[in-house]
């Protein structure tokens, strides 16, 4: 018995490729899902539904079958069923072959005449996916949609994000009766319903230029807010070491210029403050900077932190008289994330290397001095700012 796994392109008949209506044809048995196997021409072997692939393996070894025939959505190489199923053939060694189809990434760029291989393709069909995330790489971003992941859900997160001018264009039941392609800002298309089989391209959002971390004071908006300077900014990102897969908490986050920073690193960061006045800043400077990854969340620390998801990096700017529960927070959420902890006081530099030592990490604590020049008359003076300490701890 040799499966034969067969991508059936978007389900039309006059997609399929040769290869797939000939494994069709002279296959004994055709499994697959309800939705494919309606499409099929009349057969002389056995049809039978199975989506599962427990279910599909059963099917396989359950008869005296030489050439049964596997069948898929799309293609077999792009987010297909297939890729479940094949560790189960290689372990029951079970012979198979793979026939690939003609994918929607690849239909939905031919219906708006445009090259494909340097969009970012991504999935929401089934799949954690964040839209926000996904269109901050410079590129358009391609995704797959399905259940609660429409496009109009989607669009909605952008919409929340601030990018509710970013152009989106969504192609419904590609090749099938009722297609259609509906381009428009992501925030009308925002909470729109379209068919289960739909896909969405959306323009990438604006970035601002690729630098170094460390940008000036004066590109935030700072009010009266106090603000994490620039050589300590710096600093704290060194010792997170913070890498663009990485999750990000700031607690505390003030006019949000460490958020900001860790944002045009990372994968997404959750900043928490309680502030009203510092909860606006931050939004601005956000917006300002184009920081979309960040999220700004209202609340106090550490009663909101069980809400946000699973942090690889944790700076604590601010902690309220709480530090010891909102490092146990932070340690009850991952035990090996990385921390760096801010003290401008020896009561916080000694709760911080006191909490951390409790809750196992390996603590350690270095002291930053920093002088800046000012002008009198026609001499420059140095001018000492404060003394801050950073405190980091990880899991040995």
């Amino acid at each position: 018995m040799t499966v034969t796994l067969a991508g059936l392109g978007c389900g039309a008949r006059a997609g399929l490729t040769l290869q797939a209506l000939e494994a069709i044809d002279r296959a004994d048995l055709i499994l697959g899902s309800p939705r494919l196997l309606e499409h099929l021409p009349p057969h002389t072997g056995q049809i039978r539904a199975a989506v599962r692939p427990e279910d599909i393996l059963s099917q396989l070894t359950c008869g005296p079958w030489e050439s049964p025939c596997v069948l898929y959505s799309g293609d077999t190489g792009f987010y297909s069923g297939a890729r479940f199923l094949i560790p189960l053939l290689e372990e029951g060694g079970i012979p198979f072959q793979l026939l690939p189809g003609l994918s929607s990434v690849q239909l939905f760029a031919a219906r708006l005449a445009r090259p494909w291989q340097h969009w970012r393709l991504c999935s929401a069909h089934g799949l954690p996916c964040d839209p926000v995330e996904q269109v901050c790489f410079g590129v358009p971003a391609f995704f797959l949609t399905g259940g609660d992941q429409g496009p109009g859900r989607l669009c909605a997160q952008l919409a929340q994000a601030g990018l509710g001018e970013l152009e989106v264009t969504v192609g419904e039941n590609l090749s099938l009766p009722g297609e259609r392609l509906v381009t428009a800002p992501a925030k009308e298309l925002s909470g729109h319903v379209f068919a289960p089989l739909s896909v969405m391209l959306a323009q990438p959002a604006p970035l601002p230029p690729r630098r170094c971390p460390g940008l000036p004071d004066d590109a935030f908006v700072r009010g009266s807010v106090p603000m994490t300077k620039r050589e300590v900014r710096c600093a704290v990102l060194a010792h997170l070491g913070v890498g663009p897969e990485d999750l990000c908490w700031d607690i505390g986050g003030g006019t949000g210029s460490v958020s900001v920073e860790l944002a045009l690193q990372a994968r997404g960061v959750w900043a928490v403050e309680r502030e009203p006045q510092a909860l606006a800043l931050m939004e601005e400077n956000r917006v300002r900077l184009k920081a979309w990854r960040l999220r700004v969340v209202p609340g106090e620390a550490p009663q909101v932190l069980a809400s946000l998801p699973r942090p690889d990096a944790v700076f604590i700017g601010g902690s309220g008289g709480k530090l010891g529960d909102i490092l146990a927070a932070v340690h009850a959420a991952n035990p090996r994330c990385r921390v760096c902890v801010s003290a401008v006081t020896l009561e916080t530099l000694h709760a911080a290397l006191e909490g951390m030592t409790t809750l196992g990490w390996q603590a350690q604590a270095v002291q930053l001095s920093v002088s800046r020049t000012r002008q009198a008359g026609g001499l420059h003076l140095l001018q000492g700012q404060n003394p801050v300490f950073l405190i980091t701890g990880e899991a040995p």
